[in-house]
């Protein structure tokens, strides 16, 4: 089966659908067939996501926003100092 990734938006969409159904008496299992999940994921995304609203999820993507453009930065530092120990040492 192939991988999707879904948005967080489409995680929390998916997850009242869910307790819609299993509200309308739905077991887990047709529930996760329906809106094309496992029950791993089902329970990991309810874990995770359960009780978000659309303003912690619109700052969840700021963070994973950001946290991605550090990442960048810290890269580039470091393979910046690495150039300069190489020039130092004499290894060009």
């Amino acid at each position: 089966m192939k991988r999707k990734r879904h948005s967080p938006e489409q995680i929390v969409k998916h997850l009242r659908d869910a307790e819609q159904m299993l509200g309308e008496g739905k077991t887990v299992a047709q529930v996760c067939k329906r809106i094309g999940v496992t029950e791993v994921t089902y329970y990991r995304w309810k874990k995770e996501y359960d009780g978000a609203t659309r303003d912690s999820i619109k700052r969840l993507k700021e963070l994973e926003k950001e946290n991605g453009q550090l990442k960048r930065l810290l890269a580039d530092q470091m393979v910046e100092n690495r150039v300069l120990k190489d020039i130092a040492e004499g290894n060009f």
